[in-house]
């Protein structure tokens, strides 16, 4: 046997996955998006230690405040304005996400069970996706919903300040987001 390995690395992995969803995303659904439509071994733990290994590509997404927003992992390549998460964004990049996932499936005539099964979990998170006949076109009505469309244009200029702050920083302020500054209690001797 000489070792050598078909299968790619684990950062290869969680970019397949990343560039399908097309944008950050929990770690779990990175991890099981790779293993439903893709061959591999992606793990949560694995994702978190290249979230920890600055030279993986990967970097957690940042909020309006652009602190790393737990749970999110995104691309370092990305754009900021990609990887700038606010709420109603994070709603609509997940909407989103659903489409580019059920349209995959659909391309590959073969898919398999834990294709479908990955479906069905998505179609849990889209308003009438478990009933919906089509998924990608619920997710794309909830998408398109006037409520979610009024609250994207809403935080369209918290976002705007967000990534022009960020565009000034070093770039590893870029990808991992400012450092937490410790709260200070009192205010000095009494």
């Amino acid at each position: 046997m000489n070792g050598l390995s078909t299968l790619p690395t684990t950062a290869e992995q969680a970019r397949h996955a990343l560039l399908l969803l097309g944008a950050p995303a929990p770690p779990r659904l990175v991890a099981d998006v790779h293993a439903a439509l893709f061959d591999g071994d992606l793990s949560v733990p694995a994702l978190a230690g290249l979230l920890r290994d600055r030279s993986s590509g990967l970097c957690a997404a940042l909020d309006q405040d652009l602190s790393p927003v737990r749970g999110l992992i995104a691309l370092g390549d990305w754009a900021l304005e990609r990887r700038i998460v606010t709420p109603a964004v994070r709603r609509a990049d997940a909407l989103a996400m659903v489409i580019r996932v059920a349209g995959f499936v659909a391309m590959r005539p073969g898919a398999g069970l834990a294709a479908h099964r990955l479906l069905r979990s998505l179609a849990e998170t889209v308003p009438h996706g478990v009933e919906a006949a089509d998924l990608a076109e619920a997710a794309a009505a909830a998408l398109a919903a006037p409520e979610l469309v009024g609250a994207l244009a809403a935080e369209e200029p918290v976002r705007a300040a967000a990534v022009a702050r960020a565009s000034a920083l070093p770039l590893a302020q870029q990808l991992y987001g400012l450092p937490q500054v410790p709260h200070q209690r009192g205010s000095g001797p009494a």
